[in-house]
């Protein structure tokens, strides 16, 4: 049903218009007692051999919303109420920016991919902040909050931008992502580079330690697929050597050549960051090769062309404790976590292992044998 109603309707609207009447769908629903309570029951059963524990959380399952559906902390409790695990928001800068100019979304329906160019559209962490603390949880959550570089900071400001942030979310959030893979925003891929890394990483975790007394903020680092694979290991030596928490890979790509692309010529060659099923395999192999680097000294997050349950199963066996989606939420609707949450079930009763826990990572201890 869903699937006519996105070619009917959807399909012939702007994505950025249609992602926000969506968006405007799914609060409401959230705002409506009997309506939301329904729709958790109908789209978020729980399975219990999935509960996952990670990053000292407890969750009802591995699956979560990555960061840039919910940029400003305004719909956690839809997402939620349609089954995602945890929400990621932002991603947030400092201070608030508009975006980069319209048009700035594109979907590829051949691809079942997105290509956007949204630039850190958001309300600032001072907004999103104060969001945060009235919040009154209808569905409790695991709340990520992603923070990244606001545009008109020269790169040499990166650091304090992001201790701003830092300073105003962290107290707000479950745990914390620091973004230096956007390829949307001038220079901020720059920052992936382990000499412009360290300092912020040390910055930021300095922050999140001097303004939350009362317990540890997870902190994280997301990174590209576009990252060489001597760049993916020397990220994975830092976040080690910092004593980070995890790293999310990966976040979109800038790459267009050998991905099989079907759409026209025209929207290939959109600038963006392209998500959805072509960065399927590139974000695999940066996982896996994390894993192999990491082990299970950090939580590993696997994000980028998850569909199903089979590339969510893919994602845990090759290391990952928790996944992400977001660009195939666009595509499936409102059973894309149900539809995961239970073929990740079926996997888990037909495979060898006795846990989800067990399960992650267990492809390359296979590889190592």
């Amino acid at each position: 049903m869903y699937k006519l109603f996105f070619n009917l309707v959807f399909k012939r609207m702007d994505p950025e218009q249609a992602h926000y009447m969506a968006f405007r769908w799914i609060r409401l629903a959230a705002r409506t007692p009997v309506l939301r309570t329904f729709l958790a029951a109908w789209l978020a059963p729980r399975h219990k051999e999935l509960r996952t524990e990670a990053l000292g959380l407890r969750m009802h399952g591995p699956f979560g919303l990555a960061a840039g559906f919910d940029k400003n902390a305004v719909a956690i409790d839809g997402m939620s109420m349609l089954g995602f695990d945890h929400i990621e928001i932002g991603t947030v800068t400092a201070r608030a920016q508009p975006g980069n100019p319209k048009k700035r979304l594109f979907r590829l329906v051949p691809d079942r991919a997105l290509i956007n160019r949204m630039g850190f559209n958001n309300e600032g962490s001072a907004a999103v902040a104060a969001r945060l603390a009235a919040r009154t949880p209808v569905f409790n959550t695991v709340v990520g909050v992603n923070i990244g570089k606001t545009k008109v900071v020269p790169e040499e400001e990166a650091v304090a931008d992001y201790v701003a942030s830092t300073e105003r979310l962290a107290r707000h959030a479950d745990y914390l992502v620091v973004n230096v893979s956007s390829p949307n925003t001038p220079g901020l891929r720059n920052l992936q580079a382990t000499e412009s890394l360290r300092p912020l990483l040390t910055a930021v975790r300095e922050a999140a330690d001097r303004v939350v007394t009362g317990r540890r903020v997870p902190l994280l680092v997301k990174i590209a697929p576009d990252l060489a694979d001597e760049d993916v290991d020397a990220v994975a030596d830092l976040a080690l050597e910092l004593g980070l928490d995890g790293i999310i890979a990966t976040n979109t790509t800038i790459a267009r050549e050998g991905l099989g692309l079907k759409s026209s010529p025209a929207l290939v060659k959109e600038t963006g960051g392209l998500s959805g099923a072509p960065v399927k395999e590139r974000s695999l192999e940066v996982l896996r090769r994390l894993y192999a680097r990491v082990g299970d000294r950090l939580v590993l997050v696997g994000v980028g062309g998850v569909e199903n349950a089979e590339d969510a199963w893919q994602r845990i066996l090759a290391g990952a404790t928790l996944v992400q989606g977001y660009s195939a939420f666009i595509y499936e609707g409102p059973f894309y976590a149900r539809a995961i949450h239970k073929g990740l079930a079926a996997r888990l009763a037909n495979s060898p292992y006795a846990t989800l826990a067990e399960a992650v990572g267990a492809e390359n201890r296979k590889a190592a044998l």
